[in-house]
């Protein structure tokens, strides 16, 4: 049975990195054939192969397009969403509900916390030091021209987050993926309840909950295996293919300075936390999540990526279920060390092209709102850019220069998004393994294998 698991997991991730590499290979090739028909007066030819293909047939004017990718890559997303409520609440609940020591779940959500909070700081630390010293430098001076202000996009207080915690219905604790942090909020109240009541109280309750998470479960395996290598391939090419070559040149600096901090913190930041904190081998680490990295990436979703996650976490490097299921959910709510670090360079990218005055305690409050901004961001694509202006409005980068820098952010911040999630999924990852680690529920046989 394990030989079974492991054969699959090893085929999953080889279709997932041919996926990878057609899906960016067919990408830039169409992005390349995109530029070369509009530039040779076949702009005509283009708009209908993009009509076909790539078209979003949810936007204005597209009542006659096909958008075959973009209806594929949305189904799949979708059906990864239609499970997450489900899944984050009773798998947290039966988490907390099956430690019947109350002191035990106290030190793992303790140090589930520290992991969280440390892999923050070392993420805030590594951006603010390259963020002040690349906008000292003067290369965040950008001269943006032709753009049109930024609009539907709203501040607000990034404390809100905190008010969210605790819904006020339940029905809107379930009814939408962006309650999630309410959801878990309720699934941590169900399971503290059903301990104070005791197994016998609540064996039905339990039992349900049980039977809805292995449905889930079912239903998740089926769509990932079955799926995933093709929704992959359909989801990047589209996403390459819909960027011209005039979208990718402006803020050529933010982009490069954002992509390299990323991959050093991918690369190097969380292999050191499991090589300190876990005295794990990191490049076993790196091998084993590097297919959770890259469905994160072309998911650009840490909702879609959870039940992935959670699968190789168990799996394939022996990290207990109890704390796999609990650790996971919550740090796809509050744990975004990538979101932070794209949020922190593009706020102070936006400095420069605005003409603002950066000191460093400006720096400090960007990263503290930052961070808060981050915790309230919905895993779902494209989220962490719209939550960006909460922190320009934190820290008052609102003239028309700024909303325009804002709007060019928007334009060109879908590939790095991607990235980011990357970067929050194997974040989450890291904290599970250390905590696990550290409460002797992780299997290092089946760690190393």
């Amino acid at each position: 049975m394990e030989n079974n698991k492991n054969n699959s997991g090893a085929a999953l991730a080889k279709k997932m990195a041919v996926s990878l590499v057609c899906g960016l290979v067919a990408g830039f090739a169409f992005m390349m054939l995109r530029e070369k028909l509009n530039a040779s007066g076949n702009s005509a030819l283009w708009k209908t192969i993009n009509d076909l293909l790539f078209q979003d047939i949810t936007a204005e004017g597209a009542e006659q397009a096909f958008g075959i990718f973009y209806i594929i890559g949305q189904l799949f997303i979708k059906a990864l969403q239609l499970v997450i409520i489900p899944m984050v609440f009773t798998s947290i609940s039966l988490a907390i509900g099956s430690i019947s020591d109350t002191r035990t779940m106290g030190r793992i959500a303790s140090k589930t916390l520290f992991w969280f909070l440390l892999s923050s700081f070392l993420a805030l630390l590594l951006a603010g030091v390259v963020g002040y010293t690349t906008f000292s430098m003067g290369l965040f001076n950008a001269h943006i021209e032709g753009l049109a202000e930024a609009s539907g996009s709203t501040g607000s207080n990034p404390l809100n987050v905190v008010l969210n915690i605790i819904p006020s219905n339940i029905i809107t604790a379930f009814g939408s993926n962006g309650a999630v942090l309410s959801s878990v909020f309720l699934a941590i109240a169900t399971g503290l309840s059903m301990n104070v009541l005791g197994e016998s109280r609540t064996a039905t309750m339990r039992r349900l909950m049980g039977e809805v998470n292995d449905v889930v479960v079912v239903f998740l395996n089926f769509v990932v295996t079955k799926f995933a290598p093709f929704a992959v391939f359909v989801l990047l090419t589209r996403t390459f293919a819909i960027y011209g070559v005039d979208y990718l040149k402006p803020a050529l600096v933010y982009v490069v300075t954002t992509v390299i901090l990323l991959f050093v913190f991918l690369l190097v930041g969380y292999p050191t936390i499991v090589a300190v904190g876990a005295k794990l081998n990191p490049f076993t680490f790196i091998k084993k999540i590097a297919n959770v990295a890259v469905f994160g990436f072309s998911t650009s979703s840490s909702a879609a990526t959870l039940p992935l996650s959670i699968k190789v976490c168990t799996e394939d490097m022996g990290v207990d279920d109890s704390i796999a299921s609990f650790v996971l959910p919550l740090g796809m709510t509050i744990n975004m060390d990538g979101t932070a670090i794209m949020q922190v360079i593009a706020t102070v990218f936006i400095a420069g092209c605005a003409g603002y005055d950066l000191t460093p305690m400006e720096l400090v409050v960007i990263a503290l709102l930052a961070l808060l901004a981050s915790v309230g961001t919905p895993a779902a694509p494209g989220a962490g850019a719209v939550i960006l202006f909460t922190i320009l409005s934190g820290v008052g980068f609102v003239n028309d220069k700024a909303l325009l820098a804002y709007s060019l952010i928007l334009a060109i911040n879908r590939p790095i998004e991607m990235l980011v999630t990357s970067l929050n999924v194997v974040g989450d990852a890291t904290s599970c393994i250390c905590v696990a680690k550290s409460e002797g529920l992780l299997d290092e046989e089946k760690y190393n294998a």
